[in-house]
């Protein structure tokens, strides 16, 4: 039912989005629970994590000729995250750490872009919230269902349901990486459609695609059928609940998904 719906889309697109899924999986890879909380975290230049880069870096040779400023405090960055994504930490720590980082792959790919767009400075806050909380062992308190932010929109809801119906179902637990990367190529792509049109999409939805099968194959790997079908069944569950609220008109507008408090 939802393969054919998984492959209604079949996008092509130029070399400027193969070397911006390039950067994503490259450099060494949370939309939030409201709207008026990302927009505070997207006031970074003052956090801790943000300012002991900046000030690293003011001692160093940029690794790059023409690495920005900016560019090298993102990479200080996703260095301090990778200590949170080895095998000795828990499948929460290493999706919440690889989700940080493809935050920041995306604000480095904005940077480099030299664009304007709100959505790079929205993806440093997402990434920023998420340090801090590893580094402060405070990361049990993010929600793994998590709102889209305002700078995105949910489109392909057959993506969406089967990321939230492998998270209800602990698939974090299998592939917190391919989650992870599934989600935030997820909200550019959405970005991207809404900015610059179809074609600035399709890889992007194509990368969480691919990443959301490896996900799936993962988790059906180590569980038996009944559990399978469960999983199956959360997918049509959810894919009912998201089908209406797709961005067909192609305008970011965020959307809640996260669970009201009663």
């Amino acid at each position: 039912m939802f393969k054919a719906a998984i492959n209604t889309i079949a996008y092509t697109r130029p070399i400027q989005a193969t070397l911006s899924a390039l950067l994503l999986v490259s450099v060494a890879s949370p939309a939030s629970a409201a709207d008026s909380i990302a927009t505070d975290k997207v006031q970074t230049a003052n956090t801790k994590s943000t300012s002991d880069c900046r000030t690293d870096i003011e001692t160093q040779v940029p690794s790059y000729k023409y690495q920005s400023e900016q560019q090298r405090v993102l990479n200080c960055m996703i260095k301090q995250l990778q200590p949170y994504q080895q095998k000795d930490k828990t499948a929460r720590q290493q999706y919440l750490a690889y989700k940080a980082q493809a935050w920041l792959n995306y604000a480095i790919h904005q940077d480099s872009m030299n664009s304007r767009s709100p959505a790079g400075l929205v993806a440093v806050g997402m990434a920023e919230s998420i340090l801090q909380a590893l580094k402060n062992d405070t990361a049990q308190n993010i929600q793994l269902q998590q709102d889209i932010p305002m700078t995105s929109a949910l489109m392909r809801p057959d993506l969406w349901a089967t990321l939230s119906a492998l998270k209800d179902s602990d698939g974090i637990e299998s592939a917190p990486r391919e989650m992870a990367f599934s989600e935030v190529a997820l909200i550019w792509a959405a970005t991207n459609q809404c900015e610059r049109g179809w074609r600035e999409s399709g890889i992007h939805f194509r990368m969480a695609d691919r990443w959301l099968e490896q996900a799936r194959e993962a988790y059906i790997n180590v569980h038996d059928s009944q559990t399978n079908v469960a999983l199956e069944k959360r997918i049509v569950d959810y894919y009912k609940q998201y089908a209406p609220l797709d961005a067909s008109d192609d305008v970011c507008r965020g959307q809640i998904l996260t669970p009201s408090k009663q």
